[in-house]
């Protein structure tokens, strides 16, 4: 058979086992579809389906095979990122800036502190730490992956649970949107490379002049011509960032953060986000599955996964329990939203993804953040669904 046509084997496999798996077996309450396509990547790599069935695996994730699903997969990323960033909105943020500060900062800090305590435990292990990592890229790397928030993932949810527009709804996006910035601007600093320091400060410099052209460029436009600008920017920062050696992410992440939102219909955005993540948004996530590897024995990469869950889910759920007792919340806030800032999968795959590609973790530790995000965003709706009967969807109406 051609190349061709084993890719499109390949991307028939991608559509259709997780449909079939989330349709018929009605996984929606606690495994969204984007979940679903999640463990079916990890379930198709390496670890399960290419040792099962060697002859099979190999012929179907050839190396130029692999190739080209990788090069879908990246551009899928890199839009999904800059949607992401365009979605910020950090005006309403400033608005209730002191609230949203201790609760962002708190949500943040105490999952970071616990994450980074297990990476130290990891340290203790060979097979965990990547090759080309220093101690505290890996520690804050592990530490910030455990504090993540999946902001468009939350958003999905919160649809689902149908608090998206209430008070409640629209306060826990503020907390996300913070973190989110946070996120991304820690991740530089792990990336930082002293011996292509100037190449960086360089792009960051020549971003920033080209960022305010192009801000002045798009209110001068219309809309239909700035969804093509804004692909063609989306492009030139990625390439930038990683020619820099922040990566690609990165580029794609800043690009949509210094584009406003409301340059663009918010109809038409919320579309593009789902096509994205119908048409090829689920190629990243079998990529994404076949990086994943138990060379350090499956019980050991298990056991990792749930030392990284148990700082993830006690870290968040501490860190909101406290900000609750500063701020005054209704009994039991608290814990809803920590328990809805705990959705982690995309995001924190992504940054998992950067991890590995830079060499700052192994494949080992890679696959166990990743058993970690989908634990996670799997426990979201079940745990929050009593919590909002309780609470009769109107907790903390500020």
């Amino acid at each position: 058979m051609t190349v061709s046509e084993v890719f499109l084997i390949a991307m028939l496999i991608v559509f259709s086992l997780p449909y079939l798996l989330w349709r018929l077996g009605r996984t929606d309450y606690f495994a969204p579809l984007v979940v679903v396509q999640i463990i079916m990547g990890i379930l198709l790599g390496p670890g399960v389906l290419g040792a099962a069935f060697p002859d099979y695996y190999n012929f179907v994730f050839s190396a130029p095979v692999i190739q080209s699903l990788n090069g879908v997969a990246q551009w899928a990323v890199m839009l999904f990122v800059w949607i992401a960033g365009i979605e910020l909105d950090l005006r309403k943020a400033w608005t209730h800036r002191g609230e949203s500060s201790v609760t962002a900062g708190l949500a943040l800090g105490v999952p970071l502190l616990l994450g980074s305590a297990a990476a130290l435990v990891l340290l203790m292990q060979p097979g965990w730490m990547g090759a080309k990592a220093q101690h505290w890229q890996f520690v804050l790397g592990i530490g910030m992956a455990c504090a993540v928030t999946a902001l468009p993932i939350l958003i999905l949810l919160m649809e689902k649970l149908e608090i998206l527009r209430q008070p409640l709804g629209q306060r826990i996006l503020r907390y996300a949107s913070l973190d989110d910035i946070a996120i991304w601007g820690v991740l530089a600093v792990i990336l930082t490379d002293w011996e292509r320091v100037g190449r960086q400060v360089g792009f960051l410099l020549v971003f920033a002049v080209t960022a305010a052209l192009f801000r002045r460029l798009m209110r001068r436009v219309p809309e239909r011509d700035r969804w093509y600008l804004g692909l063609i920017w989306l492009a030139a920062c990625g390439l930038g960032a990683d020619w820099s050696g922040l990566h690609y992410m990165v580029g794609a992440f800043i690009a949509g953060v210094v584009m406003d939102g409301d340059w663009f219909d918010q109809e038409h955005m919320d579309l593009l986000r789902h096509h994205v993540l119908l048409v090829i948004m689920p190629v990243f996530f079998l990529s994404t599955g076949l990086r994943t590897s138990w060379q350090v024995g499956g019980f050991a990469v298990f056991g990792a996964a749930a030392l990284l869950l148990a700082a993830s889910v006690v870290g968040k759920l501490a860190g909101l329990g406290l900000a609750g007792r500063i701020l005054g919340w209704a009994r039991g806030e608290g814990m809803l939203i920590g328990w809805l800032l705990q959705t982690k999968a995309l995001i924190m795959i992504i940054f998992a993804n950067v991890l590995l590609d830079k060499a700052i973790i192994t494949n080992a530790t890679f696959t166990a953040l990743l058993l970690m995000a989908v634990a996670s965003t799997m426990l979201t709706v079940p745990m929050v669904t009593p919590w909002l009967r309780r609470m009769g969807q109107a907790a903390g109406g500020r």
